[in-house]
């Protein structure tokens, strides 16, 4: 029988050889000095050699104590080479059915899930309303949800998500993620990763949306994601650069749509009175010229649309003639390929956004109701706005341009002209 001592002081050769230990099991010896053990036997009454592991890593004592087992094995008519065979194919087995169970667990995830609906339903959308769904779902559920089974998701826990969007005043957008979701559980349940669609209980539970004459999105979250949607709108450089004009000075769209390049002087836009004219006959009230603050921001659309159209009357004009403006319908249009249906924003909503925005970071009322070239009914406020508030209003302009930029890279902002306010 072998020793440690003599395992260790084993002589090299120029070929393998053997030194035997008892009960068939023996110790290679190969020339660069590593050690292998082995058990011979005999099964089915053929000659068979088992690896039981390479010396010092097994000893001498569990060499001997695999060789047991091994013997045990045959003693029970089993082939111990077998059933090594057999044992790590069970746990190759064991293994892949693992794998298989943790990537399953992955994909009902709700996140998982939710993008797999995204990637179906891109086909049928355009890159811009893809976008819009994906961006709501990435800030307003994936926080609180996205790594939970999509199955164990209950309406409470769902409820409690969209209660949270109510919180920041956005009641349009939860109606909306609610919809979405709904969208999405449908499509677990159709894959057999959910049972039931819980957002189908909570339309009841969710605060009613004040409907208005025009939609508009008036959450600064929202709204950073409209403004990063409209930079990355792939339809024509003039709607994309009109749009982008329109949420700096959020005039009507129709004044929007009229701008003539000889209305602009310096960093100020004027708006005739004559072409105000027609609108406020409707409301019985006296036209004006109104005066429009450019900021920096506003200034650079403009530089950035003047190589293609200012050589042309109108900055924004109409796609098969250069002497009318672009079509009315065509901001709305741009909307809805950037996703955003009727209920949620439209061109005239951005005087909505602006105002409700402008109005909850303090700004003097009197100043932004000016921007907006709402006409007094009050006599004696009327007079007394015959200044105009110009020089605030043109603080407050750049003052929201800077906003909007903050707003646009995703970063929780104040205006750095806050303190003008009064």
């Amino acid at each position: 029988m072998l020793t440690d001592l003599e395992i260790k002081g084993a002589e090299l050769k120029a070929k393998p050889y053997k030194k035997a230990d008892s009960g068939g099991l023996f110790l290679i010896i190969n020339p660069n000095g590593s050690k292998y053990w082995r058990l011979s036997y005999r099964y089915a009454g053929k000659q068979k050699t088992l690896a039981l592991g390479v010396y010092p890593s097994v000893s001498l004592k569990r060499a001997r104590k695999k060789a047991g087992v091994a013997k045990d094995l045959l003693d029970r008519g089993i082939d111990p080479s077998q059933d090594r065979k057999d044992t790590l194919q069970k746990q190759k087995e064991n293994e892949e059915k693992k794998k298989v169970e943790e990537v399953a667990a992955v994909k009902n995830k709700f996140r998982a899930v939710a993008e797999a609906w995204l990637e179906v339903s891109k086909q049928e959308w355009t890159k811009g309303h893809h976008d819009l769904i994906a961006r709501r779902l990435e800030v307003n559920v994936y926080p609180w949800l996205g790594d939970t089974d999509i199955a164990e998701i209950k309406a409470p826990e769902l409820l409690e998500v969209l209660q949270r969007i109510e919180l920041r005043g956005a009641n349009e957008v939860a109606k909306r993620v609610r919809m979405i979701c709904g969208q999405v559980f449908k499509f677990a349940i159709a894959g057999e990763q959910a049972v039931t669609n819980p957002a189908q209980y909570l339309s009841k539970r969710l605060k009613k949306v004040e409907s208005g004459s025009f939609a508009a999105i008036t959450d600064a979250k929202e709204f950073g994601g409209l403004l990063r949607a409209i930079d990355e709108y792939q339809g024509a450089f003039q709607t994309r650069c009109a749009l982008q004009l329109l949420s700096l000075v959020f005039v009507r769209p129709s004044e929007i749509r009229h701008l003539q390049w000889d209305e602009i002087e310096g960093s100020t836009w004027t708006i005739p009175a004559h072409k105000r004219k027609m609108m406020l006959a409707l409301k019985k009230k006296k036209a004006r010229a109104h005066v429009v603050p450019l900021s920096v921001q506003a200034l650079a659309v403009l530089e950035r649309v003047k190589p293609l159209t200012g050589h042309a009357k109108y900055v924004f004009h109409g796609i098969r003639s250069e002497d009318k403006p672009m079509s009315e319908n065509t901001l709305n249009q741009a909307l809805r390929r950037l996703g955003y249906t009727k209920e949620e924003m439209t061109s005239h909503g951005f005087r909505s956004s602006a105002s409700t925005l402008l109005n909850g970071l303090g700004y003097n009322s009197d100043w932004i109701e000016r921007q907006l070239a709402h006409v007094e009914g009050n006599a004696v406020r009327r007079a007394y706005n015959r200044a105009e508030y110009l020089q605030e209003r043109r603080q407050m302009m750049q003052s929201w341009a800077d906003y909007l930029d903050g707003l646009r890279s995703g970063a929780n902002v104040i205006p750095i002209h806050r303190a003008d306010r009064v």
